[in-house]
């Protein structure tokens, strides 16, 4: 199974607060939310509160500001701010292999003969594209709303001429 650690969901989920809370948009000298205001609100501890946001300073994803009326707020407005960026900061590369991101390439003791690593490679620019056109804006919801979500339609390259269903990714029987 795939997966984002929890540090990664605990950073989408207080972006996703602070885009709730406009911040993005907002005017200096405005209020900003406190690390006790983004506990609450997102039930996360202070502590890990603070790791997080500290990261998220770190990538230029989240200001911080001093003083009385400061807190934290978004560095950008919230539809210029993607998940993939907010994954990379906590994560690091996005890739489901290691021959798959920059960070790890050449870590594969089978890098050389895979057969399979053309297809692992566009399953994750695939998964990167998706990830990369989802801002936090689209993760904003209105608690009032009971609608689905819009799907993402996921393509591999050179898939845009064909109709219908992706065809099946050529992997290899065995690994010699």
């Amino acid at each position: 199974m795939l997966r984002i650690s929890k540090l990664t969901d605990y950073a989408v989920a207080l972006s996703v607060r602070l885009a709730q809370a406009g911040d993005g948009e907002r005017q200096a000298g405005e209020r900003h939310q406190s690390v006790r205001s983004l506990a609450r609100a997102t039930r996360i501890p202070e502590p890990t509160v603070r790791k997080v946001l500290k990261t998220l300073v770190k990538a230029g994803l989240v200001r911080s500001v001093r003083g009385a009326q400061g807190g934290y707020g978004l560095a950008r407005p919230a539809n210029e701010i993607s998940v993939a960026e907010i994954i990379v900061a906590v994560e690091g590369p996005i890739g489901v292999t290691e021959c798959t991101n920059e960070a790890t390439a050449g870590l594969c003791e089978l890098e050389g003969r895979c057969t399979v690593q053309g297809p692992w490679q566009q399953i994750s620019a695939v998964i990167r594209a998706a990830l990369s056109e989802l801002n936090l804006a689209d993760m904003v919801t209105d608690p009032d709303q009971t609608s689905e979500p819009p799907p993402v339609r996921l393509r591999l390259r050179g898939d845009e001429r064909r109709p219908g269903p992706p065809p099946p990714l050529p992997f290899a029987e065995t690994l010699s």
